[in-house]
């Protein structure tokens, strides 16, 4: 049996890394600084994904998820790598 890509599926919502060079002008433009934003743990298996495309990401790396809602169309969330362990 093939290894699960969770980023694939349905229930899943889009994850993106972001690039290094975009984090300013998106934290400038939320009006919020990289420690503000909610965390999403390096074990995440989300994160655990990405790596399998990008290679290993550092910690306070972003991440943008792209969330399809019935009433509200897309809406769209960043989080930060952290190496905190969430329960």
């Amino acid at each position: 049996m093939g290894k699960f890509n969770v980023l694939q599926h349905d229930l899943v919502p889009e994850h993106h890394l972001v690039r290094k060079e975009d984090e300013d002008k998106i934290l400038k433009e939320l009006e919020i600084t990289k420690e503000l934003l909610p965390k999403i743990g390096r074990n995440d298996p989300t994160v655990k994904a990405l790596e399998e495309i990008h290679g290993p990401l550092e910690l306070g790396r972003m991440i943008k998820i792209i969330r399809k809602s019935p009433t509200m169309g897309y809406t769209v969330y960043y989080r930060v790598i952290s190496g905190e362990v969430f329960k």
